[in-house]
């Protein structure tokens, strides 16, 4: 099992020039996702849209097996936040020498200051919105639900 020892965020985050960007970071929970619960979910949908109200944008470092609850969660108790709230993540981990976490984080950073409002996931360069995302295990992304 991989765990975050380190803060690897933080190691992201000062590896990348991001200029003009205030970045005001929130640790609620350092646990793998499938190891989450209903109030885990509330609690991270709670706080993005608090901190949606109070920011130009959100966005949410998040384990992807269980990201999308997260995504449905703020819709389904806000519906459409304050500022746009943007979820990522990794299908391969930091500590893997094939990662992709450093190229979402980026692709997330920049989508959150040039979405209108809502709820979002941005990986492998694309950006979807909630409701309706879901993750591909055979694809290793997220795809928007057939209707």
């Amino acid at each position: 099992m991989l765990a975050n020892q380190v803060s690897v965020l933080d190691i992201m985050l000062a590896s990348l020039e991001l200029r003009g960007a205030r970045i005001q970071r929130m640790s609620l929970m350092n646990k793998d996702s499938l190891e989450m619960t209903p109030d885990d979910h509330t609690l991270i949908a709670e706080t993005a849209a608090r901190m949606a109200r109070a920011t130009a944008g959100v966005v949410v470092v998040h384990g992807t097996d269980r990201l999308a609850v997260s995504g449905d969660r703020i819709v389904e108790l806000v519906g459409t936040p304050a500022s746009p709230i943007v979820f990522t993540g990794a299908m391969r981990p930091y500590e893997l020498r094939a990662t992709d976490a450093l190229q979402n984080l980026t692709e997330a950073l920049l989508a959150v200051q040039i979405l209108p409002a809502g709820v979002y996931v941005a990986m492998h360069n694309q950006v979807l919105k909630f409701p309706g995302v879901t993750k591909d295990k055979t694809l290793g992304t997220f795809v928007k639900a057939s209707p």
